[in-house]
């Protein structure tokens, strides 16, 4: 799609970003983002208080990972998600848990819910897919700040380096998070979930009829990757249980799901936008293909008739 001149470019295709967001693999990873978004007490009052989680889970689920697979592969509707998300989040204010105020788009709160997905990323990324090199993890975090950019987030507002990050990130962790009312929710096993809403008519009413059979294990299983999937010192600071043995067992899937992911065909395996960006990316490298072909045959021909003559 043809960005604006004005707005901020998505992330490179082929990039670290562009490349894993889109993979099935990322819906295992977004409820430990999620997680410590809700951590920081504005953000999880905010949620608390004026999101539909709880009413409509699958609905807000989805709405929710379609916005973030626009930011890297929309283009120009990505740059659009960001400012409607801006706009949704104008009247979002109140107080938290300890009586302060708080306001949706107050830049450390905002840029906070974007800075936490790059560490969560980054230490998922090390189960799932493998450990990212030292360039591959400055190429992951400039490409998060130009995410931040999409979203309306001013570059004084994140930390500019992967080296200012870490010192930022520490210092929330030790002194902002903590186990609010939502984390405590994400990490229960035995929160009610209505079954799901979405799909086919047939596929719902199954799924209604074995929903008190399916939850409990389906819930348990979303705890054990939410609390797995998050960096160990964000576990610590909220006070989550872990184990070796949990930790081991989180490594036995991750390395069965990291071996079959990538053999699955195109249509399983990427979400619909990223399907269809790397659509759009191959025909445009097809494309150019044949007009270097073409190129290509013309001055061969140009040549010829000129040796001719």
């Amino acid at each position: 799609m043809k960005i604006s001149e004005r707005d901020p470019a998505p992330p490179p295709p082929g990039g670290v970003l562009w490349s894993v967001a889109g993979d099935v693999r990322a819906l295992l990873m977004l409820p430990a983002a999620l997680t410590l978004q809700v951590a920081r007490p504005a953000v999880g009052a905010g949620v608390d208080q004026h999101s539909v989680f709880r009413t409509d889970p699958w609905g807000r689920g989805e709405r929710s990972l379609r916005s973030l697979q626009l930011w890297v592969y929309g283009g120009e509707a990505g740059a659009e998600e960001g400012r409607r998300l801006r706009r949704l989040h104008r009247t979002i204010r109140g107080a938290d848990a300890h009586g302060r105020p708080y306001h949706a788009l107050d830049p450390a709160h905002y840029s906070w819910v974007h800075a936490t997905g790059f560490p969560c990323y980054r230490h998922a990324l090390s189960h799932l897919w493998r450990p990212l090199t030292e360039a591959q993890e400055r190429q992951l975090y400039a490409e998060w700040l130009q995410v931040g950019r999409i979203l309306g987030i001013d570059d004084r507002g994140m930390p500019q380096t992967v080296e200012e990050f870490w010192p930022y990130y520490r210092r929330m962790l030790a002194e902002e998070v903590e186990a609010t009312v939502v984390v405590r929710e994400l990490i229960a096993a035995d929160a009610p979930v209505p079954a799901p809403d979405r799909g086919p008519l047939p596929v719902r009413l199954v799924l209604r009829a074995l929903w008190p059979v399916l939850l409990p294990p389906l819930a348990r299983f979303r705890a054990f990757v939410t609390v797995g999937y998050l960096p160990p010192d964000a576990r610590e600071a909220l006070g989550l249980e872990w184990s070796d043995a949990r930790e081991r067992r989180l490594r036995r899937y991750s390395r069965v799901v990291r071996t079959l992911v990538p053999l699955l065909p195109e249509r399983l395996r990427y979400l619909p936008l990223a399907r269809e960006a790397r659509a759009r990316r191959r025909d445009a490298a097809a494309h150019l293909g044949r007009e270097r072909s073409q190129q290509s045959l013309g001055a061969c021909s140009r040549t010829r008739r000129s040796v001719n003559t």
